[in-house]
């Protein structure tokens, strides 16, 4: 993994101390972060956990809950209307580099208002895709580098080989540059809009992307809905959608997720994801959780065999204090139709046991 420039890297931690100093004097900026990191051995899957014929053991950053470190903020400029902000970088506790060599504020880089009338919010930041995920998700978006909602559905890691919508990488689109977004809250709805500029000469359309979203969430209950489409730099287009719902049982909880995607992929070859997501939290005693869910993918391309794969998730969490918690994790993965790469295992395992600290 690349590491940012001295000068990057001097100037983001002078920002944020700056803002800590702020934080003290006006009580409006808010510094945060989430440190996780574990030991995790697999067979059958790569310390990247893709497909391997062999195993792996490694230590991992963000095995429960991605790394990162941000600061928020906010304004109260009267009537009502408040002006916000959030910065937010991922980070490999592993190795202390940056999750992102070429994005100081990878994972949030926005500005906006808010008022009565909702929030509108300009820079980097989730897509409505990622934004059902992180409402619905039945573990919470934890694992989020091995999480089928947060990889395939909403598309963090959607293995289409290009960029689509302007999200500065070709391996997933997640969240989006240059993205308007409006959230509107009226009493239990909640309705979402979203639109990216591709910033492309001669084109309005190309790397751009667009969506609407809905939402609802009333005592023990919640679901969301968006659909979102993407253009790559030759007008091809993603078009997908994410749907999820939840309900508190108890003390615990059960949510169920249900994405489809259809890229074009060529002129003439289009790839179509399918991913459903069943599971939930269960308390076993005050301090320790069980956190279970079950995800399933099928992919159709064309002029290729169908594919894809099961997969188990479950950690058992416990907490140590309000900001630290002990885990044990263990998944399962069963490839179908080759899915994993020719000369690997048909089926992966692992279990991985870390701390995770949030501040």
């Amino acid at each position: 993994m690349g590491s940012l420039p001295r000068f990057g890297l001097t100037a983001m931690f002078g920002l944020l101390a700056a803002g800590s100093g702020i934080a003290h004097a006006q009580s409006n900026i808010t510094l945060y972060g989430v440190v996780d990191a574990g030991l995790r051995h697999a067979r059958g899957l790569e310390p990247t956990n893709n497909g391997s014929a062999g195993s792996s053991t490694a230590l991992n950053s963000g095995i429960n809950t991605t790394s990162r470190l941000g600061f928020r903020g906010s304004e109260d400029l009267g009537g009502g209307l408040k002006a916000i902000f959030n910065l937010e970088s991922g980070i490999n506790v592993d190795t202390g580099a940056m999750s992102n060599a070429t994005k100081q504020f990878d994972r949030a880089s926005w500005v906006g208002l808010q008022g009565g009338w909702g929030t509108l919010t300009l820079g980097r930041q989730t897509t409505l895709l990622a934004d059902v995920v992180s409402a619905t998700d039945p573990l919470g978006s934890r694992y989020a580098g091995f999480n089928p909602n947060i990889g395939t559905a909403a598309l963090s890691a959607h293995r289409l080989g290009g960029e689509y919508g302007p999200a500065g990488a070709s391996t997933g689109a997640y969240r989006l540059d240059n993205a308007a977004k409006y959230v509107g809250r009226f009493g239990n709805f909640s309705v979402r809009a979203m639109h990216a500029l591709g910033e492309q000469s001669g084109s309005e359309s190309k790397l751009s992307s667009s969506g609407l979203g809905a939402g609802y969430q009333a005592g023990n209950y919640n679901a969301a809905l968006a659909y979102s489409e993407f253009k790559n730099i030759n007008g091809l287009t993603l078009k997908g959608y994410v749907g999820g719902v939840g309900a508190k049982l108890g003390n615990g909880k059960l949510s169920i997720t249900y994405g489809s995607h259809e890229a074009q992929t060529s002129a003439t070859a289009t790839t179509r994801n399918k991913t459903l997501g069943i599971g939930g939290t269960i308390p076993l005693t005050g301090n320790l959780d069980l956190v279970a869910a079950y995800y399933r993918v099928d992919r159709s391309r064309s002029d290729a065999m169908d594919d894809g794969f099961g997969r188990l998730i479950a950690f058992l969490e416990y907490k140590l204090s309000k900001r630290t918690l002990a885990y044990i994790e263990l998944d399962h993965t069963s490839w179908k139709g080759g899915y994993q790469g020719a000369g690997f295992k048909s089926s992966g395992t692992g279990a991985s046991v870390g701390i995770k600290h949030v501040f």
